[in-house]
């Protein structure tokens, strides 16, 4: 049987943190579902999940939301990993990063977590960090706007128009981490320019 991939999207739930910055993952994931016309149900770990097969060889990937706040992301994405089994090298965490300028994606396996406070609970949970992340940059705080309110923003008017082209690339991304691999992923989108 081909190797199952869970694909976890970041983010807050609720209507008052949809559409902002820190809900990047869950934008993404919620795209993957939609290109491959799948539906979230929820799922008996607390996340919502949706299953696709991606590439040539259809491999099964399960998306997730974690349903939780952002800084208790790690119990849900334990869960469902333990459901079907496997190991976090078999996860990719979408996320946000502030650490790269609005408009980039770039991919990475292991690592730290970057003051992200959904990656270190799933790295404290985990006990490793030794998964891919696809992350997908949002800017820095202009001026000394605090780093918590920056993420928790909606996005800018020109953000906006750009964010469905970043949702794209972001999720990409992902599906070329699957099927092709971290490495191949990583040549194509890290040396595009937008």
């Amino acid at each position: 049987m081909d190797e199952r991939f869970v694909v976890v999207g970041l983010g807050n739930p609720g209507p008052d943190y949809a559409n902002t910055r820190h809900n990047m993952g869950y934008l993404v994931v919620e795209h993957l579902a939609a290109q491959y016309n799948a539906t979230f149900t929820r799922h008996r770990s607390g996340a919502t999940v949706a299953d696709i097969r991606v590439g040539a060889d259809r491999r099964p990937v399960t998306l997730a939301k974690t349903g939780t706040f952002m800084n208790v992301s790690g119990r849900v994405v334990a869960a469902v990993l333990a459901f079907y089994h496997l190991s976090p090298s078999q996860l990719i965490v979408v996320h946000d990063d502030i650490d790269l300028p609005f408009d980039q994606v770039r991919i990475k396996v292991g690592g730290g977590h970057g003051g992200h406070n959904g990656l270190r609970d799933i790295i404290t949970v985990l006990g490793t960090p030794d998964f891919t992340r696809i992350r997908v940059g949002v800017g820095r705080p202009p001026g000394k706007t605090d780093t918590a309110d920056h993420v928790l923003a909606r996005f800018t008017g020109a953000q906006r128009d750009a964010l469905p082209n970043l949702i794209v690339d972001a999720a990409d991304a992902t599906t070329t981490s699957i099927s092709e691999g971290v490495a191949a992923a990583q040549l194509i989108f890290h040396t595009r320019t937008t």
